[in-house]
């Protein structure tokens, strides 16, 4: 069982079992993509293998289309293979992993089973997706052989972005079965993997639709509206910005309805059963397909001038999206803190409706988990986990109730009569003052004592990893050791934006790496790598007309660029979420990247009227010249026209891997698809390359195209602007661009060098910073507080 799971089958190409797929693709497992053959064809059609395999064949279309996207590139689809369950089960035999995402109905789960225990193959594993049926009755009638390969895999959706894979083992699954999977999820998909009980809605549903439904039956006692609950259980207490009411138009007030039902129908000793109920208002709603999103209607709508509508519980009719505005000023002010546990604690000491109202929903949705503790799992770690990684919660229940401090929350809901479990008051006899202590260990409710944590070092953090003091620091950046003889560099400006002092530490920290250190990383913290240059400084040098400063500021960005390139050492550039502008030209001038999957990255200075300016340009063209091999006559210009496409569209790639088709990361660069696995995985490449003799490249020059190209590009530019598709500035921006990708006008006539590059991107920037459209699009953003970025 120690097979590596490298063909996998999904019945059910709905929603959940297209995403399955998708993702099982983006892992570079080949899929078999299974659905019915639809109802009522017709005697034609019934002979037909496209119109049999139609549902299939529509399930893995509308993944192809999904937005956000199920794919990390379109490409990963051709690892599917459609059929139906009446021609194609038979091929589930060579399959080491089948999962069923079906209807939620137990006998056609039972059906389907029946008809898979003949074919599948002796190791093969069976499992199901479904949010909450059991096991034991699943799988009713079926050998011990079936028993012991079947278990629940819950993934939650969209499935490529929820992190939380909830693995529930029956009564007579093998535990090697089990341990195959959670490596298949963790290694191979990237997964949080939590292990739950086989109770009704496992961890995640369980604990968030009870925290979902009190809070919806709260307001309708306290008399609020759905905006003044989003304003409180969002952002300000530590959850996403969609909170509670948004959330459920997300999710489908249909599916939402269905998951509280089964709760309702299967909690039967639950001592908070009643809040499972669905309100009759919900009821109504759901018959009227009023469902949220997918209606384009739900607790929220945006009407035709697009202003956003609230929902009335009340009446069922919409008007305009309002909300007490006591409760507006005291979350607003809340929500400007940074640090999670200081947000929540600040909202749950707040002394007015918000107040009152967070402390109500807080202390029954805490004392509930901890309730819950020895029926859906033994461990508050991993319901912690699965309110992070399925709901997006920035701190699981008993992460929260540490933030808000134990002991006193403990004798204020003791004060208010909130019912505790003995397993509490243990804990509080006991001495402890936290579940998470500050050497590692957590109390365990089910012992009554701390236990200790295994720490993988693959999850490795950065204050895991840094030794004593920042080696290099200012206010924009660090430099750290962080062991093994690897450098690291990290941002400390706002949205890890690039300004003098970032640049300052990066040339420093390159000559202490060559000096003392056989490797450098550059990783950042925060949601997001790195957002691009801070334009604050080139707004007012250019107000001012300062121009030479800006061209001195330019030219340093660009030699911090080319140091990283040429340095002795290898430097690996770590990014996720957004690396943008400048934080994609970290990337570029980097000899490797070890990106997370989700990385969304691009060139889009052209948005605020300027080209990059920090080497962007000469590194997106070389990156995309470096391939061909000497000797050989290329026709560069089909080059120059993509890369200048790429940034004169600001196109921005969605993943790590369409970076990479897109020619801003190298094929063989890595990709993390566990961002909590990054820092490690950035780590070990660095030490690689440096165990495996790594030399800095030489310099290369190019022919480009020249004068020719100029034309040739500038005549699409004129296309565009005539037709209405882009601007007299945007043409003028794309304009110059072209020269400097094109080598000037005299690119063709000899190779080109990466210093003349460098000098063009210099002085094009310069100017487009002296253009009056361009300096108001920066102003605009100053004045409207935009983020300062590329």
């Amino acid at each position: 069982m120690n097979k590596p799971i490298r063909r996998a089958c999904v019945i059910g190409a709905g929603v959940m079992g297209s995403g399955i797929a998708a993702h099982f693709a983006n892992a570079g497992v080949r899929v078999l993509l299974l659905d019915i053959v639809p109802p009522n064809l017709s005697e034609a059609e019934a002979k037909s293998q496209s119109a049999r395999n139609r549902f299939s064949a529509g399930g893995l279309e509308k993944a192809l289309k999904a937005r956000p996207a199920a794919f990390f590139h379109p490409s990963a689809a051709r690892l599917i293979e459609i059929g139906n369950i009446e021609d194609d089960l038979k091929k589930v035999s060579d399959c080491d992993l089948v999962i069923e995402a079906i209807i939620e109905r137990m006998a056609d789960k039972q059906a389907l089973f029946a008809k898979l225990e003949p074919v599948i193959g002796a190791e093969t594993i069976i499992a199901s997706n479904t949010s909450g049926l059991q096991i034991e009755k699943m799988v009713e009638g079926r050998s011990d052989s079936f028993k012991k390969r079947f278990l629940v895999m819950h993934f939650f959706n969209p499935v490529r972005y929820m992190k939380l894979l909830e693995l529930v083992a029956g009564k007579q699954t093998d535990a090697a079965v089990l341990e195959r999977v959670r490596r298949f999820g963790e290694d191979a998909l990237g997964k949080g993997v939590v292990f739950a009980n086989d109770t009704p809605n496992f961890i995640g549903n369980r604990i968030g639709a009870h925290a979902m439904m009190a809070t919806i039956h709260l307001m309708l006692e306290q008399g609020l509206t759905p905006e003044d609950v989003d304003a409180i259980t969002g952002v300000a207490m530590a959850h996403p910005k969609s909170a509670s009411f948004r959330t459920a138009d997300v999710v489908g007030l249909d599916t939402f309805v269905h998951v509280a039902d089964n709760c309702y129908a299967s909690l039967v000793n639950d001592e908070e059963r009643k809040v499972f109920e669905v309100p009759a208002y919900i009821r109504t709603m759901v018959e009227k397909k009023i469902l949220g999103d997918k209606t384009k209607g739900g607790f929220y709508k945006r009407s035709k001038d697009g202003s956003i509508e609230t929902l009335d519980p009340q009446t069922l009719t919409y008007r305009a999206k309002g909300g007490d505005e006591a409760i507006k000023k005291a979350t607003k002010k809340v929500e400007k803190i940074e640090d999670p546990k200081a947000r929540v604690k600040a909202l749950a000491a707040d002394g007015g409706k918000a107040g009152e109202f967070a402390r109500r929903v807080l202390y029954g949705s805490l004392a509930y988990s901890a309730r819950r503790i020895g029926e859906i799992t033994g461990s508050v770690v991993s319901v912690d986990q699965a309110m992070r990684w399925g709901y997006n919660w920035e701190l699981g229940p008993f992460e929260t109730w540490d933030a808000l401090g134990f002991v006193e929350t403990y004798t204020k809901m003791k004060e208010a009569g909130v019912a505790l479990p003995a397993s509490i008051d243990r804990m509080k006899e006991s001495g402890a003052t936290a579940f998470y202590r500050a050497d590692g260990a957590v109390f365990d409710l089910t012992k009554g004592e701390y236990v200790a944590q295994p720490k993988d070092p693959r999850y490795a953090t950065l204050a895991d990893l840094r030794k004593g003091q920042a080696l290099i620091k200012n206010d924009g950046a660090e430099a750290w050791d962080l062991g093994d003889g690897v450098l690291g560099i990290t941002f400390k400006t706002k949205a890890n934006s690039i300004d003098a002092d970032v640049v300052d530490v990066l040339m420093r920290a390159i000559d202490l790496a060559e000096k003392e250190y056989r490797a450098v990383v550059l990783t950042n913290q925060g949601e997001h790598f790195c957002v691009g240059a801070n334009l604050f400084m080139i707004a007012m040098a250019a107000a001012s007309q300062q121009f030479d400063q800006i061209r001195t500021v330019v030219g340093q960005f660009q030699g911090a660029m080319q140091r990283i390139k040429y340095a002795s050492v290898p430097v690996v550039v770590a990014p996720y979420g957004m690396a943008l502008g400048g934080g994609l030209e970290l990337c570029l001038a980097a000899p490797a990247v070890q990106a997370a999957a989700e990385t969304y990255s691009g060139l889009v200075e052209v948005g605020v009227g300027i080209i990059p300016g920090g080497a962007g340009t000469l590194n997106m063209l070389w990156r995309a010249l470096e391939g061909i091999p000497e000797g050989v006559s290329a026709n560069t210009f089909e080059y120059v026209a993509q890369v200048f496409k790429n940034i004169a569209l600001a196109k921005v790639a969605t993943s790590a891997v369409e970076a990479q088709m897109l020619g801003f990361f190298r094929k063989n660069d890595g990709v993390s698809f566990d961002r909590a696995r990054q820092l490690a995985d950035a780590k070990a490449r660095a030490i690689g390359m440096a165990e495996s003799g790594y030399h800095p490249p030489a310099p290369r020059s190019y022919k480009l195209p020249g004068a020719s190209g100029i034309a040739t590009l500038h005549m699409m530019v004129d296309t565009l602007e005539a037709g209405g598709y882009a601007s007299a500035h945007d043409a003028k921006i794309a304009k110059k661009l072209a020269e400097v990708l094109c080598g000037g006008p005299g690119g063709a006539a000899r190779e080109v060098t990466e210093d003349e590059i460098l000098a063009l991107e210099r002085e094009v920037f310069v100017s487009l910073c002296g253009e009056p459209k361009t300096l108001e699009r920066i102003q605009y953003m100053l004045m409207n507080n935009k983020p300062l970025r590329n």
